[in-house]
C-alpha cells in the first residue's frame, strides 16, 4: 500500500487543479523543515520532476512549486539531481516567458543550482558553441536593466549567480570577453542602492581578477568603471583635497571631493581590496593603480579602517607597492 507521503507526491500530478494546489502547498510547507526535507528526499525521483512541471502553471501553483524547489536545492545531492534532469533550462525558459510571475524565485533557484560545477557548466551552455553564453547574456541584461529602486527587484539575486559562475575559469573568460562587454555592464551596477547587488558586483569583479595575469588588458578596458567600483568602497570617509583629486580621473575625483555615504560592509571592503591586490601583482596593474592616485586613496582608507581583517587586506597591497622604486614613503603608510 502507498504511504501518505507517496499519495501526496502523486497528487502533484493530479488533473484536478484544487487537488494539485493543495498538494503543492503541503509539499512546500514540508520543505521548510529538516524532517520534511529528509522525508521528501526519499521520493526525489518523483518530487523534483513533478515540481518542475508545475513551474509553468498559474502563479497560485507555480509559486509554491518554486519555493519548494528552492528549499530542496539547498541539499547538494538534490541540487545535483535537479541539474541532471535539466532544471536550469526549465528555469531559464520559464523565467523569460511572458508574464512570469515568479521571476525572483526562479533566479533564487538558479543561485542554488550554480553552486555546483555541473550547474555552472549548464548555465554557461559550454557544450554547445552556438549557444554558449546565451543564458548568461540574458541574465546580465536583466540584471542591468531591471531597477533596484522598485520595491520588487526580481533580478537582484543575479549578482549571486555571477559570483558563482565567476569561480570557474570558463565563466570568467565569458565575462571578460571584450566582444561581449558583460563585465563593463555588470560593474556599472555597483552604484545600486541594493546591498545584494553591490556584493554581487564586487564579488564578481574580485573573481574575474584571478585572470589578471593573462587578461589584465581586458580588465583595464573597463577602467572608467572598474576603479570607482574598487576604490570608492575603501576610500574612507574624508573629503579629499583638490591636490589629491587633481591626480584622479573625473569619475573618482568628483566622488571623493564631496560628502558621501560610506560603504560599511567589511565583506565588500575585503573583496574590493583583494581585487586590487590581484591586479597589483602585475607590474602594469600597479602602474594603472598609480595612474588614478590609488595608493593615496588606500592610505586614507587605511587610516579610517578599524576592522583587523580589512586592515590586513590593505597591508597586503601596501607590501606590493613597496616594490615600486621611489614610492616607499607612501606605501609604507599602508603597510605594517
Amino acid at each position: 500500500m502507498a504511504t501518505e507521503l507517496e499519495e501526496l507526491v502523486g497528487f502533484l500530478s493530479s488533473p484536478s487543479p484544487q487537488v494539485k494546489k493543495a498538494a503543492v502547498d503541503i509539499v512546500r510547507d514540508l520543505t521548510g523543515s529538516e524532517d520534511g526535507l529528509l522525508s521528501l528526499a526519499n521520493y526525489s525521483e518523483i518530487v523534483i520532476p513533478s515540481l518542475s512541471h508545475l513551474l509553468g502553471e498559474k502563479k497560485e501553483v507555480s509559486e509554491p512549486a518554486a519555493e519548494a524547489l528552492i528549499n530542496l536545492s539547498q541539499n547538494l545531492d538534490l541540487s545535483a539531481k535537479m541539474v541532471a534532469i535539466g532544471m536550469i533550462k526549465t528555469a531559464m525558459e520559464t523565467l523569460y516567458k511572458q508574464d512570469s510571475g515568479i521571476a525572483r524565485l526562479l533566479v533564487m533557484l538558479l543561485v542554488n543550482l550554480t553552486q555546483l560545477d555541473e550547474g555552472i557548466v549548464c548555465l554557461l551552455q559550454n557544450e554547445d558553441k552556438n549557444l554558449q553564453g546565451l543564458y548568461l547574456m540574458k541574465l546580465v541584461r536583466s540584471f542591468c536593466t531591471s531597477s533596484s529602486e522598485k520595491r520588487e527587484d526580481p533580478f537582484e539575486h543575479v549578482g549571486s549567480i555571477l559570483v558563482n559562475i565567476s569561480k570557474m575559469e570558463a565563466g570568467r573568460k565569458l565575462l571578460l570577453d571584450p566582444k561581449r562587454g558583460l563585465l563593463k555592464q555588470i560593474i556599472r551596477q555597483f552604484d545600486s542602492t541594493s546591498p545584494l547587488r553591490k556584493k554581487g558586483v564586487c564579488g564578481t569583479i574580485r573573481n574575474c581578477c584571478f585572470e589578471a595575469e593573462n587578461q589584465l588588458q581586458n580588465l583595464l578596458l573597463t577602467s572608467e568603471f572598474l576603479w570607482p567600483a574598487l576604490l570608492l568602497p575603501v576610500a574612507g570617509k574624508k573629503v579629499y583635497s583638490k591636490q589629491d583629486t587633481s591626480k584622479m580621473p573625473l569619475e573618482l575625483g568628483s566622488a571623493l571631493s564631496i560628502e558621501r555615504e560610506p560603504v560599511d560592509d567589511p565583506e565588500i571592503h575585503i573583496q574590493a581590496l583583494e581585487a586590487i591586490y590581484l591586479i597589483s601583482l602585475q607590474e602594469a596593474g600597479r602602474r594603472a593603480l598609480w595612474s588614478v592616485n590609488g595608493p593615496r586613496i588606500l592610505q586614507v582608507g587605511y587610516e579610517d579602517e578599524e576592522d583587523p581583517k580589512v586592515m590586513e587586506a590593505y597591508e597586503r597591497i601596501g607590501s606590493l607597492l613597496v616594490q615600486d622604486s621611489g614610492v616607499e614613503e607612501t606605501s609604507a603608510q599602508i603597510s605594517k
